[in-house]
């Protein structure tokens, strides 16, 4: 279809002189509003103003200005159709053939700190969604540009059929992206969570999913602005997969929780390490030293920059590391960790809490929803309850154990001393066997660690194997019938626990 009238009303003027002078040379003419026609002009472009063309002046403060006639018939005409051109022609509607737009800034107002509501109902735009959605329905004889990227396709010639129906797709795409975005806003202004439209925009096609017999692609929510591994950049480092983004997940969330410097090692999005300690380079000796072995290929998180302290003992130690994501990178441990050809590295920018605190898993045919667990375990939220109450620095330890227990599988047992664990039992279908593996991880340094687990004990076997290996506090919800029998058993081997209320179950 060739382009002879143009209509163009941009919030982001990125590009936008150039296509019209593309436009112009050819012969288009351009009707356009306010800044745009203002900037165009300023760039040299001739402009037809809409209200000129329509009669009608913008008024309201620009809320109306192409809500007409003559610019939604200019759209909508179907060209072939001889009763709707006979229309136009006794209401003086000109055929619209290009529609450029792009929308007010609703998600970047909405995020901007100490934004009024008034700032976002005014950056709302009513006119902007309905020349887009009246020009992509008419796809067959209008091309509709919603981007600076796509300009090119009409800077470059005429625009096929194909084109303008895939232009008209994306459209839809933005106009029901900046609805939800709307639509999400206001519910929680008015705390409505009945109604569930999840949008997500693909990020790109991965390698293969879990396994290589599995296709796969990376999806994000774009109403989505924090810290986390969707919106880390990745500096360096092959494609990232399936796996790389879910340990890489656990990781980040996982190191959120310290505000000393922590490091955290994952593998198979399990923690295999975690310490914090007053600088991270000891941090991240004393985490790696928790299980070595296990930490050959995995994803690192830490929550400080990157130093070449860091780098030096990866370097001695021989660690082969699939990724690491950090808020920053010192220019001098970049540019060598970048030697490593097959590291992926990630930067997060600042660590600050999620906005988006809601969690979803997926089951067949549907998706379970529910708040993320932000709470964060305070002393006096332990209710001791054994006749022996834990020392000053056994809290201390427990307090950093419950931090990690939440983000390991269940049924999940972390023994710790200070502020770093010595032992993690993951996964297991018996929270005895959770032990045993702890143990054998551990040896002989889970001697006069402390225990946290991520529910109550239904009887006192598993305490009773973690005590034989040395453990000396407990940690858990309470909650069992048989609390009485497990507290009385405590007491009888000489040991504290502390009920927490808190269950920390993770499937």
């Amino acid at each position: 279809m060739p382009i002879e009238r143009a209509l163009i009303s941009v919030s982001d003027k990125t590009g936008v002189v150039e296509l019209a002078k593309s436009l112009t040379d050819k012969g288009v003419e351009i009707l356009s509003t306010g800044g745009t026609a203002k900037a165009l002009k300023d760039g040299g472009v001739s402009v037809v103003d809409v209200s000129d063309y329509t009669g009608f002046p913008e008024m309201m403060d620009g809320r109306v200005k192409t809500l007409h006639p003559k610019v939604h018939g200019g759209l909508l005409a179907l060209r072939d159709n001889d009763e709707h051109m006979k229309q136009a022609e006794e209401n003086g509607v000109k055929m619209i053939d290009l529609v450029v737009v792009n929308l007010y800034p609703f998600q970047e107002t909405v995020v901007k700190e100490g934004v009024t509501e008034e700032e976002v109902i005014e950056n709302i735009d009513i006119g902007g969604p309905s020349m887009i959605r009246s020009a992509a329905k008419n796809f067959k004889y209008v091309t509709v540009l919603t981007s600076p990227e796509d300009y090119k396709l009409v800077m470059d010639g005429d625009v096929s059929l194909e084109d303008r129906k895939k232009l008209a797709r994306k459209a839809f795409t933005l106009t029901h992206a900046y609805d939800d975005a709307i639509e999400h806003y206001l519910r929680k202004q008015v705390g409505d969570p009945e109604l569930l439209d999840l949008h997500y925009e693909k990020v790109g096609s991965l390698r293969y999913g879990e396994n290589p017999d599995q296709k796969a692609a990376f999806f994000r929510n774009p109403l989505n602005h924090d810290s986390n591994i969707t919106n880390a950049k990745v500096l360096h480092g092959k494609q990232l997969s399936f796996n790389n983004i879910v340990d890489g997940n656990s990781a980040l969330e996982l190191v959120k929780e310290f505000y000393e410097p922590t490091a955290v090692f994952i593998k198979h999005n399990n923690p295999c390490g975690v310490a914090s300690a007053s600088a991270l380079e000891e941090a991240f000796e004393k985490g790696h030293a928790v299980d070595p072995m296990s930490a050959f290929g995995c994803v690192i998180a830490v929550n400080r920059e990157v130093t070449e302290g860091i780098v030096d003992y990866m370097k001695e130690h021989k660690m082969f590391v699939e990724m690491i994501i950090a808020p920053s990178f010192n220019e001098k441990a970049l540019k060598r960790l970048m030697t490593r050809k097959n590291l992926r590295i990630m930067e997060t920018g600042d660590l600050k809490l999620d906005l988006l605190k809601m969690d979803i898993k997926k089951v067949a045919g549907g998706i379970l929803i529910q708040t993320k667990d932000t709470y964060e375990l305070k002393p006096n939220d332990f209710k001791v309850i054994t006749k022996k109450a834990p020392t000053d620095e056994e809290v201390k330890a427990l307090l950093f154990a419950n931090k990690v227990v939440k983000h390991v599988m269940s049924n999940a047992v972390v023994m710790a001393k200070g502020t770093e664990v010595v032992a993690v039992g993951a996964g297991q279908m018996s929270r005895v066997d959770s032990v045993r593996i702890a143990g054998i991880k551990g040896g002989e340094k889970i001697k006069g660690s402390v225990m946290a687990s991520d529910a109550f004990f239904p009887f006192a076997d598993a305490m009773e194997e973690a005590i034989e290996l040395g453990v000396v506090a407990f940690s858990q919800p309470g909650g069992s019938v048989k609390d009485e029998e497990v507290v009385a058993r405590a007491d009888e081997l000489g040991v504290s626990m502390v009920f927490t209320g808190r269950r920390y179950f993770r499937h």
